[in-house]
């Protein structure tokens, strides 16, 4: 039994300020991957791709990138992880292609206004009450009023109007929210089922190339691909393949692993302020001091908390 597996077992009360220290790195970490796939997500889809390739390439490339590691594992203990299918296909199910395709369609539809709230709300919130339900996380008053911080936040940093919520923004909104329940999800079968972050990284990946890729090639075929500017494609490659494919799905799990999953579900609410100005290079947009504003309000409710009690209760 790993360390990790161990550790969670054990009755404690406290998280060690070394798990706390290394899952606000991990946080970070997953934030700004999260802010960075957004960001290109926007600019590739603004040159002629569409949600089905974006999720092509981030799935498609994460999937031979960490197919080595499935291959591995499967090689060690075979017997152990055919097993926990249940498991695996839960993670698949809820943090694969289907995700890819709920925020990539989203992105297409909803203002970039939205982007900003929606999903990262239906992650904090829903990632909050799921725990309380299904891990017996404490669902204090501190935590509650850090995450309405959080989303107030995020609607400053994005500046949402009302009258915006309407026709084809609504089915967007829709899809943001479906993709940040199942993100949710996610977080809580990795932390109830005690699932290694590097292998849930793969069998997702893995699952989405044999599964995903040849449905897209089937449909769609090659050649719309192809057709895509190099300039735009490889880009898209390096960021939605190598770097947010695979690299979301590991800092995420590692840091449910290390903080819990009501904890991490908040961190993705950075990720937008972050994108403003990752957007400055990369769109052309500078950022307002409204959205630097809004970033100081959604990291202090996330801050809130992140330290509200620090207590655990085993799965």
């Amino acid at each position: 039994m790993s360390s990790l597996t161990a550790r969670i077992d054990q009755p404690l009360r406290l998280i060690p300020d070394s798990s706390l220290g290394r899952g606000l790195l991990m946080g970070l970490a997953a934030a700004s991957i999260g802010a960075l796939y957004t960001v290109f997500a926007r600019w590739g889809i603004a040159r002629g791709m569409d949600a089905a390739d974006m999720t092509l390439v981030r799935f498609g490339v994460a999937g031979v990138v960490t197919l080595p590691v499935l291959a591995l594992a499967m090689k060690r203990d075979a017997a152990g992880l055919l097993a926990r299918w249940r498991s695996w296909l839960a993670v698949a199910l809820l943090a694969g292609p289907l995700f890819g395709l709920l925020m990539f369609t989203a992105l297409q539809w909803a203002p970039a206004a939205h982007a900003a709230v929606f999903p990262f709300t239906a992650m904090s919130v829903m990632g909050t009450l799921m725990s309380a339900a299904f891990l017996g996380d404490r669902l204090t008053l501190r935590k509650a009023g850090g995450i309405a911080v959080v989303v107030a936040g995020l609607v400053v940093l994005s500046g949402l109007e009302i009258r915006s919520l309407t026709g084809r923004a609504l089915w967007g909104d829709a899809l943001f929210i479906a993709a940040g329940t199942l993100w949710a999800g996610f977080g809580i079968v990795m932390r109830k089922q005690r699932i290694d972050p590097l292998l849930a990284t793969a069998v997702i990946s893995v699952f989405a190339l044999v599964t995903y890729v040849p449905i897209y090639l089937a449909i769609v075929g090659i050649q719309r691909l192809l057709a895509v500017a190099p300039t735009v494609l490889w880009p898209e490659v390096i960021v939605q393949g190598l770097i947010a494919g695979a690299g979301t799905l590991y800092t995420y799990s590692k840091m449910v692993a290390l903080l819990g999953p009501a904890r991490a579900a908040v961190f993705p609410a950075l990720a937008p302020g972050i994108a403003a100005f990752l957007a400055w290079p990369v769109l052309g947009h500078v950022p307002t001091d409204i959205e630097a504003a809004g970033l100081l309000i959604a990291v202090t409710g996330l801050l809130i908390t992140v330290t509200a009690g620090r207590s655990t209760r085993p799965s």
